[in-house]
């Protein structure tokens, strides 16, 4: 199934499935089509979210939502997103073929955007569904200067209808997520699955350096202001300062010089900057610690730095309950129950302050990697992590 939803792509050789693209729309549809297949009611939102529903007895039941997203990054691999919406399918199908009754609905929900590549802008499906979608990304715009507002426009949605998508947090009884680990730990222990137990608070920023442009040929070296020589040395400093802390990481994930020639001295350097812990106390001192290094190190060079936060997202527990139930059905397939933080941020972030949330890791392959054509995951483990999920869910109440 992921190797046929691969086959519709932005991109030649590779796979990128951006927010509302041909490709997008067409990996929708054929999720839509499975989910009926399977035996769900199944339906696109109006923000391009798809909805099976596996209707409880009980009209006044609660619902359960297990999800994941099915946007991906440029050049991803096949699993990241993709997988929690499959497996959730495949579990689905089995509830509906052996006419299983549970005490509350479940909603197979794959998001639409979670990455937030063409908007910068992640969360936009899973946060409509949660009730905290933020009117004010309607007016962010795409590399070409289309707007989010603009797009969903043209597909005649409105706010009104987006915020008409939110769950009552009374009416649900949990959420759920498959994930690919994303990371080595189950690969090092060799376990196919595990349980997480929080996921990192992330803070975004975008910098700007300024300096002086001059000559490469005539301006001495003691005399320049160059802004890539200082956005470099800042990017060591975010290195040095998150290797020195367990479980922190900082990334600069983006660099450019605008205009920038080879004979010509860097007047400008922008740069992102992504710091992550699973502790909002111990990222917010890095993020402190870094301030004052680019302080130190643009006053040195005789430059000046412009940093705008752009994203901050609290870390977010998961509920003791819901380890608790994947735990319990991971010990009943026979497999040693493992506890790990995620470092990546998941659409179940949305979900936390309205209902349980719970997520369940499935082992990666070539060393962990992914965000990358690499990601791997083999058939077992995606079986392994199906029966998982499904014997959770059968023990739910």
């Amino acid at each position: 199934m992921a190797d046929q939803l691969a086959q519709w792509s932005e991109m030649q050789g590779g796979l990128t499935c951006t927010y509302f693209s041909p490709a997008h729309k067409a990996v929708a549809e054929q999720l839509r089509d499975w989910m009926r297949m399977a035996g769900l009611e199944a339906s696109i939102d109006a923000i391009g979210n798809v909805v099976g529903r596996y209707a409880s007895t009980a009209p006044s039941a609660r619902t359960l939502i297990v999800g994941s997203h099915y946007d991906t990054v440029a050049n991803a691999g096949r699993y990241d997103g993709r997988l929690g919406i499959l497996t959730a399918i495949v579990v689905a199908e089995s509830l509906a073929l052996t006419r299983t009754q549970l005490p509350f609905h479940l909603e197979v929900i794959g998001f639409s955007e979670e990455e937030g590549v063409r908007f910068s802008a992640p969360y936009i499906g899973s946060s409509a569904v949660a009730g905290h979608f933020n009117a004010a990304l309607l007016r962010r715009s795409d590399s070409k200067g289309i707007s989010l507002g603009a797009v969903l426009h043209e597909h005649s949605v409105d706010l009104s209808m987006i915020e008409k998508l939110a769950r009552r947090p009374q009416s649900l009884r949990g959420y759920l997520e498959v994930h690919i680990e994303q990371g080595p730990r189950l690969l090092e222990r060799d376990l196919p699955v595990g349980i997480v137990t929080s996921i990192a608070g992330v803070v975004r920023f975008r910098i700007t350096i300024d300096g002086v442009a001059g000559h490469a040929g005539t301006v001495p070296m003691a005399l320049r202001h160059d802004a890539a020589a200082a956005a470099a040395e800042i990017v060591l400093a975010v290195e040095r300062r998150c290797a020195a802390t367990e479980g922190l990481v900082g990334t600069v994930g983006q660099l450019d010089v605008p205009h920038g020639l080879i004979n010509v001295i860097p007047g400008r350097c922008e740069f992102s900057l992504d710091i992550r812990s699973s502790d909002d106390a111990i990222r917010d001192q890095a993020i402190a610690d870094i301030r004052t290094a680019i302080d130190e190190i643009t006053a040195r060079r005789g430059v000046t730095a412009a940093i705008a936060e752009i994203a901050r997202h609290p870390a977010v527990p998961c509920a003791p309950a819901m380890q608790a139930a994947f735990a319990a059905a991971v010990a009943r397939a026979g497999i040693t129950p493992f506890h790990l933080p995620s470092g990546a941020g998941h659409d179940a972030d949305q979900f936390a302050g309205v209902t349980d949330i719970g997520m369940l890791f499935v082992r990666c392959g070539n060393g962990g990697i992914s965000h990358n054509p690499r990601e791997a995951v083999t058939a077992d483990d995606a079986d392994v992590g199906a029966r998982v999920l499904r014997d959770a869910i059968m023990n739910l109440n």
